[in-house]
């Protein structure tokens, strides 16, 4: 008896050792020492993905979210098919739980890392969309970040995998303004601002690939660049107001108005005003086509000669004559001011002009030097019909 007794002991703690913690010999040994090093995207991969998941933080108890999107090539506008992306969270706790009877469970490894069970992968169908179904992370214990998702990608185009900015949230009272402009923006911003359609919040990011990334492959580029990337988010700047809904004040453009479609039309030290007048004239007609969905705004940043009253009569004047009922007219000193943050947008005051086309505060399309022509007039009105889908409607939940 005494025996069977010490038997059964021998056999209780075998499996203790084994499985208690959710884990084995084995799966200790094909987990990286260290996940920084060797992120393990690949651990218990399914061989055929699809470009939606579910999550099983979908079955847990809170805020139940959808994360979709398109990830694109570097160009921002061509479609990436057959990317996969590698997600990991925390629950509603801000924990990383593990549990052994879920498939996708990890177990700690050698140096105590672990991503859970809550993870997952999708893989882009052809036109580069993606979906994913989970629960809405807590922020850790000890409050130190903002609540987040880990993302991986796997790109066709190299060889191992790199990190992006984590999926973070918009109403998030940890994500401050200094943590977004620390933001790396890698893979383009991850801020999510969610709607809401019977309970289930949705989120839309598109995905970059590439951008920010060091020595990725890049392709030829010749001609003056301005302003931030397609992906990246538009950071908020206050100009001074001389004409149109805000005059006299300082209101940011992106904060108050970026919710639908927004056009920013910067103009630096070279203004040709006959061009400018076409632009106008035409970003009017789109502004009062579209009416809510979209606010345009004109920017001047001519440092030369800054004058701040004559500055003022001179876009009175430009709207004045005009007609001008929808547009913006603002200005800065100069677009690398300080004091209206004008410069964190990297607006470049030797080109011609400047467009940036965003939505929901991202950058979803980016010109420079473009002529008034009917062409460039199709151009941007096709990219604003492009961006709108069955989301783009819907009010701020909050």
């Amino acid at each position: 008896m005494i025996q069977l007794l010490k038997n059964s002991f021998l056999v209780i703690l075998l499996l203790c050792v084994c499985s208690c913690k959710g884990q084995t010999r084995e799966e200790i040994e094909n987990l990286s020492a260290d996940f920084d090093k060797s992120p393990p995207i690949y651990y218990k991969m399914p061989q055929n993905l699809s470009s939606r998941d579910t999550c099983p933080g979908w079955n847990l108890k809170g805020q139940k979210i959808l994360l979709t999107g398109t990830i694109y090539q570097l160009d921002g506008k061509t479609p990436a098919s057959n990317a996969i992306l590698y997600y990991y969270q925390t629950d509603p706790e801000g924990r990383y739980p593990t549990k052994t009877t879920e498939a996708r469970n990890m177990p700690p490894n050698k140096s105590g890392q672990t991503h859970g069970y809550l993870r997952g992968w999708i893989k882009t169908d052809q036109d580069g969309k993606y979906a994913i179904y989970t629960v809405k992370p807590g922020s850790y214990p000890s409050r130190a970040e903002a609540a987040h998702i880990h993302i991986y990608v796997k790109d066709p185009k190299i060889e191992q995998p790199y990190y992006i900015d984590n999926f973070v949230f918009d109403m998030d009272p940890l994500l401050t303004g200094n943590r977004r402009k620390k933001m790396e923006n890698r893979g383009g911003s991850g801020v999510i601002r969610f709607i809401e359609k019977k309970g289930l919040q949705i989120g839309e990011r598109n995905i970059i690939l590439g951008l920010n990334i060091p020595n990725y492959p890049k392709p030829l580029f010749s001609g003056l660049n301005s302003g931030k990337n397609i992906g990246e988010e538009v950071l908020s700047f206050t100009p001074f107001h001389a004409y149109g809904p805000d005059k006299g004040s300082k209101a940011c453009p992106v904060c108050k108005y970026g919710w639908y479609h927004g056009i920013l039309y910067f103009v630096g030290n070279h203004p040709n005003w006959t061009e400018i007048k076409k632009w106008l004239t035409f970003l009017e007609m789109e502004s009062h086509k579209r009416k809510k969905y979209l606010k345009v705004y004109f920017v001047y940043g001519n440092e030369t000669n800054y004058n701040y009253e004559q500055r003022i009569a001179l876009l009175e004047k430009l709207g004045n004559e005009l007609t001008l009922k929808q547009l913006a007219l603002t200005f800065v000193p100069s677009f690398s001011d300080k004091t209206s943050e004008i410069f964190l947008n990297n607006i470049n005051p030797e080109v011609k002009n400047t467009f940036l086309i965003y939505k929901r505060n991202n950058i979803i399309g980016k010109y420079v030097d473009l002529n008034p022509s009917p062409e460039n007039f199709i151009k941007i009105s096709t990219r604003l019909d492009q961006t709108i889908n069955e989301y783009f409607h819907s009010l701020r939940p909050w």
